[in-house]
C-alpha cells in the first residue's frame, strides 16, 4: 500500500498447463452442444469446436481463472478488499500463460489508540427557564386566532391576504409571477423588505405597486440580480390575537389543568429531548477525538459509496417535500466535491469504530439482527419476514450488522469515556472503571 492511498495493482500470471486443462474442459462442454453444419449435435471435431469458438471459449477460461487466482494472491498478501477489482489487458493464447492486471483497493491497515478513558466536555441537558418559557410562547403562538382588522391599515405582524403579479424588467417574453390568495405576514424575518415597506397601512381592496430588486448571490438564479416590479392586490388585513398565559390555554393545549401543570410538562419533555440531543453531540465528539487521533489513507471507493449515500438522502428528502430534485437549481457535482470531506471523516470513523468492535469480540446476534428488522418493517408496507428476505437478496443485511456493531462499539466508548460538564441530575461526571 502506498503512503497516501488504498490504491493496488498487481500481475496474475496463470502458468500454461492450467490454461490448457480449463480450455479443454470449456471445449468440450462446448462440443456437447454446437451446431456445426456437417456434424450431428455433439460429434464435431474439438480443433474445429475450438477454433469456431475461439473467443467465447477464451473469455469463458478468463472468467473461471482469473478471479481464482487473484484470490489465492490476495490470500497471499493477507489484506482485505474494500471493494471488486477491475481487470484488464488479459493476454494469453490456446496453450500460453494468461496475464491479466488487476486494479483495486484494500482495507488500511492501522493500530487502534487506546479509546478508553477519552476526556470530552458536555452541556447541561437540563431544560433552563428561558427554554420552558419559550416552549410555552410557542404553544401559546400556536393558540392564537387571526381576527379581520377594518378600522385601521396593515401594521407589522398583522397577515396579509393578497393576489400579486411580478414582471422582470430585465428581460422580454418572460412568464410573470403570479400567485393568488398568497399570506404576506408584515415586518417578519421571512418576509422580502420590499413587501413590508410598500404595505404598511394597507387596507383591504388597496392596489400597491413597487420594485424589488434582488442580490446578485440569490439562491435562485431567476431571480439573481434581476428588478421585478410587482402589482399587489390586497384582499384581506388581519391581526393575530394571542390567548393569555393562564390555566385556559393550558386546557385547550394539553390535558393538564392548570399552567404550573403545564409548564413542568414542558420542562419534563424538554429534559428527555435535550438528554439525547446532548447524549448524541457527546457521542460525535468521541468520534471526532477518535479519528483525529488515527491517520490512516482510506480507499477512494467507500468514500465514494458514501458520497451516494449522502446525495441518495437529500434526493429522498426532496422528493418527500413534493419536490423534484430535477427542477432544482442545485449544482450537484459541486455538492458532491464540497461533501467530500465529510464522506471521508464518515469512512475513517466508520473504519476506526469497526476495527474496535474486532478488537473487543463486540458480536450481532440474530435476536438483535430480527428486533432492528422488526422495527424498520413497522415503518414500511412489508411484512418482517418479506423485508428480511429483500435485505438478503439486496446485501443489505450484512451492512445493517455491521452498522449495529460500530452502535455497539460506540456504546462501549461512551460508557468509559471521561465526560465533564453536567449530566441530567445536575452531576458532574466521574470517569467510568475499565
Amino acid at each position: 500500500m502506498e503512503v497516501q492511498t488504498c490504491k493496488r495493482e498487481v500481475v496474475i500470471v496463470i502458468p500454461p498447463e492450467a490454461v490448457r486443462r480449463e480450455s479443454d474442459a470449456i471445449t468440450a462442454q462446448y462440443q456437447r452442444v454446437a451446431r456445426i453444419p456437417g456434424f450431428r449435435p455433439g460429434h464435431a471435431p474439438s480443433d474445429l469446436v475450438r477454433r469456431r469458438y475461439r473467443e467465447d471459449i477464451k473469455g469463458e477460461v478468463a472468467q473461471a481463472l482469473v478471479p481464482k487466482y487473484f484470490d489465492d494472491e490476495i490470500k497471499k498478501q493477507g489484506v482485505t478488499l474494500a471493494a471488486r477489482p477491475h481487470f484488464e489487458e488479459v493476454n494469453f493464447g490456446d496453450s500460453e500463460e494468461l496475464t491479466c492486471k488487476a486494479t483495486f483497493e484494500v482495507l488500511p491497515e492501522f493500530e487502534v489508540k487506546d479509546f478508553k478513558g477519552l476526556e470530552v466536555e458536555q452541556s447541561d441537558p437540563n431544560a433552563s427557564d428561558a427554554e420552558v418559557e419559550e416552549a410555552i410562547r410557542k404553544v401559546q403562538d400556536g393558540a392564537a386566532t387571526f381576527e379581520i382588522v377594518e378600522d385601521r391599515g396593515a401594521k407589522d405582524g398583522d397577515t396579509l391576504t393578497v393576489h400579486y403579479t411580478g414582471r422582470s424588467g430585465d428581460a422580454t417574453g418572460e412568464q410573470p409571477i403570479t400567485a393568488r390568495d398568497a399570506e404576506i405576514r408584515l415586518g417578519e424575518k421571512g418576509t422580502i423588505p420590499e413587501f413590508s415597506e410598500n404595505l404598511r397601512s394597507a387596507k383591504a381592496g388597496d392596489v400597491r405597486s413597487f420594485d424589488v430588486t434582488y442580490p446578485a448571490d440569490h439562491p435562485r438564479k431567476a431571480f439573481a440580480g434581476k428588478t421585478f416590479h410587482y402589482r399587489v392586490e390586497v384582499t384581506a388585513v388581519r391581526r393575530k390575537v394571542v390567548p393569555e398565559l393562564n390555566d385556559d390555554l393550558a386546557k385547550s393545549a394539553s390535558e393538564y389543568g392548570t399552567l404550573d401543570e403545564f409548564r413542568k410538562h414542558l420542562r419534563e419533555q424538554l429534559a428527555d429531548r435535550k438528554k439525547r440531543q446532548v447524549e448524541a453531540e457527546t457521542r460525535n465528539k468521541l468520534v471526532q477525538k477518535l479519528v483525529e487521533a488515527h491517520s490512516f489513507p482510506v480507499p477512494d471507493v467507500l468514500v465514494e459509496r458514501q458520497l451516494d449515500r449522502k446525495i441518495e438522502r437529500v434526493l429522498t428528502q426532496l422528493v418527500a417535500q413534493g419536490i423534484d430534485p430535477r427542477n432544482t437549481e442545485v449544482d450537484w457535482r459541486k455538492y458532491r466535491e464540497d461533501a467530500r470531506l465529510d464522506a471521508e471523516h464518515e469512512v475513517r470513523a466508520a473504519l476506526i469504530l469497526e476495527k474496535i468492535a474486532d478488537t473487543e469480540g463486540i458480536k450481532v446476534s440474530e435476536e438483535e439482527l430480527d428486533d432492528i428488522i422488526r422495527r424498520l418493517a413497522e415503518g414500511s408496507s412489508e411484512s418482517t419476514a418479506a423485508l428480511k428476505t429483500r435485505l438478503t437478496r439486496d446485501g443489505d443485511l450484512d451492512r445493517i450488522k455491521s452498522s449495529r456493531r460500530s452502535e455497539k462499539a460506540l456504546d462501549l466508548i461512551y460508557q468509559n469515556a471521561t465526560i465533564k460538564g453536567q449530566q441530567a441530575e445536575g452531576k458532574t461526571a466521574a470517569p467510568s472503571e475499565g
